[in-house]
C-alpha cells in the first residue's frame, strides 16, 4: 500500500480476508470488498465431497483400479464407514458452515457447531468451545476464518479430543489446523483421518499427507466451479460500479474484524 499512494479501492475475489491489512486501509481510507456468501454453496459442497471421499475411499479405490490390482487381487478389501448417523461438528457456522449443515442433514447426521456466539435461527446445537466440541463429534469440519484467535484452534489437544476414529475437513484456511500436530496424529493413528483443501505452507503440502490413504487432498479448490467464477465476477464488477459511482459497496470487508 505503502507504494501505491493513490489507492482507493481493493477488491477482493475470495472470501476470506485475512491477507489484507485491514488496518491499516482503514488509516489509509481505502475501501476493501470481497467475495462475501457467494461461494458458500461450492464449499459447502467440496466439503461434503471431501468427507464422503475420506469415509467412503473414493480415491482409493480408484487407485486400485486404475493399479490393475483388482484382477490380481480379485477383491478390494477396503472397508469404508457410512456417512449416515455420524456425529458431525462445525467449526465456524456462518454462511459456509450452514450450506454444510444443509447438505449433511438428509444423511441423518447429527449437527453441532460452535462459533463466535450462538445462532438464534439455527436448528443445531451450540457448543460453547472447539475442545467439547471434538468430544461430541465424530467428524471437525473446519470453515471459519483464520484470525489471531483461530490461528492453530485445532491443536493436538483438540484432535486427540477427537479421538482414533475421528475425521478432520477442513476447507477454512491451513493455519487453523497446527499441520504438525494433524500429521503427527495421522501417523499415530490418534485420529482416522482427513480432507484437505487448505495448507499452512500452500502449495507446498507435508510429504507425510502425500503418502497416506486416509487423507484426501486437493489445491485449495473448493470454490472453484464455471457458476462460482460467474457470481465471484458479478459481484466484483457490482463493488466496482457502487465504488465509481459513490455508494455503498455491495460487500464490503466487517473493518472491525
Amino acid at each position: 500500500m505503502a507504494k501505491l499512494p493513490d489507492l482507493r479501492m481493493i477488491a477482493d475475489v475470495s472470501t476470506g480476508y485475512n491477507n489484507i491489512d485491514l488496518e491499516e486501509c482503514l488509516r489509509r481510507g481505502i475501501s476493501v470488498s470481497y467475495a462475501a456468501s457467494v461461494t458458500a454453496e461450492d464449499v459447502g459442497e467440496m466439503a461434503v465431497a471431501l468427507l464422503l471421499d475420506v469415509l467412503r475411499k473414493t480415491v482409493v479405490a480408484d487407485r486400485f483400479v486404475r493399479q490393475g490390482r483388482w484382477p490380481v487381487e480379485r477383491e478390494c478389501r477396503l472397508l469404508g464407514s457410512k456417512l449416515g448417523g455420524k456425529r458431525v461438528g462445525i467449526v465456524g457456522l456462518g454462511s459456509i458452515g450452514t450450506e454444510i449443515a444443509k447438505r449433511l442433514e438428509p444423511f441423518g447426521c447429527r449437527i453441532s457447531y460452535t462459533s463466535r456466539a450462538a445462532k438464534a435461527s439455527a436448528p443445531y446445537t451450540y457448543v460453547s468451545n472447539t475442545g467439547e466440541l471434538a468430544s461430541q463429534s465424530d467428524i471437525l469440519i473446519i470453515c471459519c476464518a483464520l484470525s489471531e484467535i483461530t490461528y492453530h484452534l485445532i491443536n493436538r489437544k483438540v484432535l486427540l479430543t477427537l479421538g482414533k476414529g475421528g475425521v478432520v475437513i477442513n476447507v477454512g484456511r491451513g493455519s487453523i489446523i497446527d499441520e504438525k500436530a494433524l500429521v503427527k496424529c495421522l501417523m499415530d493413528g490418534e485420529i482416522a483421518g482427513a480432507g484437505l483443501d487448505v495448507f499452512e505452507g500452500e502449495p507446498v503440502v507435508p510429504k507425510e499427507l502425500m503418502e497416506m490413504d486416509n487423507v484426501v487432498l486437493s489445491p485449495h479448490r473448493a470454490m472453484y466451479s464455471d457458476e462460482s467464477f460467474s457470481d465471484v465476477c458479478e459481484i466484483v464488477l457490482s463493488n466496482l460500479e457502487a465504488f465509481f459511482d459513490n455508494k455503498p459497496l455491495i460487500s464490503p470487508v466487517p473493518v472491525s474484524s
